[in-house]
């Protein structure tokens, strides 16, 4: 078990000191690293500090809220397919940067992009709130986050169809297929609080999930406050989720495919789970982000994109393999 994590801690140390020092500028390595730590030399110190290392930063910390909730929501739901974007929150927190940009304030104000996705995740997490009720059950929270989503997503679709600027609506469409060029740490500043404070309320559900696999009645049997354990986790998927949306767009299956990949070696417990996918998704996004810039930099491919080509297959093939074993 130390092994799994020590590995999964190390692979992503080594993927964040690539994504450091890979990049199409093409820099010496030594001399990169001495702009980094010595801030030597001006171009290079600004390449960086202030591209390289923000978008290094955003890439673990979007990668661990999007693994940690996924393993979070299916460890609740007791559900393998269950993903970050279940409950509506992806979604509310791409139609509030959709709005930002199509009413211009995200060309007027830097940050009004990601302030106005947090502001549609908080949207999101009230109505779920609301709909659900404080002690509704697994099924009315899928139910509820199903019906944000839709609605989300509809008015999204909305937005694009009567936009009257094609410029916003390509910039709407570039923005949802999720990257993380272009972030400074503004946004790292940002979003870290929100992701901090999410991640310590879901970590901290993992007694409240281990139990949770002997079934509700046996939880509370154990002394679990179910309520509880229910809202920390609308709170905690919803901070971590909205913030990564609000600086990284729309990326999909790291939620879902990074609790798959290691839950077997952790051995299937919730509480072991949630930091191995943590880990997990770090890695996941880390690697992904140098590849869009070594396949084909000129082009500018999405994260979103590649993340979803190379996801979906590999989803695709461990619903075969559990079908054999089956």
């Amino acid at each position: 078990m130390i092994r799994v994590f020590a590995g999964l801690g190390a692979l992503v140390l080594l993927l964040f000191a690539a994504s450091l020092l890979i990049g199409p500028a093409g820099l010496p390595v030594s001399d990169s690293i001495d702009a980094l730590f010595r801030g030597e030399g001006e171009a290079i110190t600004l390449v960086m500090r202030e591209i390289r290392l923000p978008r290094a930063l955003l890439a673990v910390m979007v990668g661990a809220s999007l693994g940690l909730s996924g393993a979070a929501l299916q460890g609740y739901l007791r559900n393998p397919l269950a993903e970050p974007g279940l409950i509506g929150v992806s979604g509310s927190a791409a139609l509030g940067a959709v709005l930002a940009i199509q009413s211009g304030l995200a060309a007027a104000f830097a940050l009004a992009l990601p302030l106005a996705a947090l502001g549609g995740a908080v949207g999101a997490v009230v109505l779920i709130l609301l709909l659900a009720g404080p002690r509704g059950s697994a099924l009315t929270l899928i139910l509820a986050g199903i019906a944000i989503s839709a609605l989300a997503g509809a008015c999204t679709s909305l937005v694009l169809n009567l936009s009257p600027n094609p410029f916003a609506a390509s910039e709407i469409v570039f923005w949802l297929l999720g990257s993380l060029a272009d972030r400074s740490m503004q946004h790292v500043g940002l979003v870290a609080p929100f992701m901090a404070a999410g991640a310590v309320a879901l970590l901290s559900l993992g007694r409240g999930l281990d139990a949770l696999t002997l079934g509700e009645d046996a939880a509370a049997a154990l002394g679990i406050d179910l309520a509880r354990l229910r809202l920390m986790l609308i709170l905690g998927v919803a901070a971590t989720v909205g913030a990564a949306t609000a600086v990284a767009g729309s990326i999909g299956f790291v939620g879902l495919v990074a609790p798959h990949i290691l839950r077997r070696a952790v051995g299937a417990k919730p509480s072991r789970v949630l930091p191995a996918s943590a880990l997990g998704g770090a890695a996941m996004v880390l690697a992904a982000d140098i590849a869009v810039r070594l396949i084909a930099p000129e082009r500018d491919l999405k994260l979103g994109v590649l993340i979803a080509l190379v996801g979906a297959p590999f989803f695709l093939r461990l619903i075969l393999t559990q079908r054999r074993e089956m």
